[in-house]
């Protein structure tokens, strides 16, 4: 997830004018980039999932907690892709009426689907050590 703070996740042409959509905002593609839309939201909740899950990593010893860190996590992943839709609603309403609007989709977009993947398989073992620790609590 710290990848997509800094690579771009679509780019948009209309017309002749190109801009590049990151966490960031809409910005124009050229020498001196220029913001035209900023989406600082999207930058926060993406800052917000890449601090969680850094902090997750440490929380070993509170097994019940990280479940719960990773549940939660994986809930933010699916409202950054909502506020990404959101988003592009806009731009596709804002620069869409001045023509036709290309959106290209870039591979930082596919990120957070395999993080939630990750997230899934790291609840999912999280859980079976916490019931092998439970499990050999009940042997003492």
């Amino acid at each position: 997830m710290t990848a997509v703070l800094f690579l771009p996740l679509a780019a948009i042409q209309t017309g002749d004018a190109f801009y590049s959509f990151d966490v960031m905002g809409i910005s124009t593609a050229g020498v001196q980039p220029e913001l035209v839309y900023p989406t600082w939201g999207l930058f926060v909740l993406t800052a917000a999932i890449a601090l969680i899950a850094l902090v997750t990593i440490f929380l070993y010893k509170k097994r019940v907690l990280q479940i719960r860190l990773s549940v939660f996590n994986a809930i933010l992943m699916l409202g950054f892709y909502a506020l990404f839709a959101f988003f592009a609603y806009r731009i596709n309403q804002g620069l869409g009426a001045a023509g036709e609007l290309n959106f290209s989709y870039k591979i930082a977009l596919v990120f957070p689907v395999i993080a939630i993947i990750l997230d899934y398989l790291a609840i999912r073992n999280i859980g079976a050590d916490e019931m092998l620790v439970r499990s050999l609590d009940r042997l003492r």
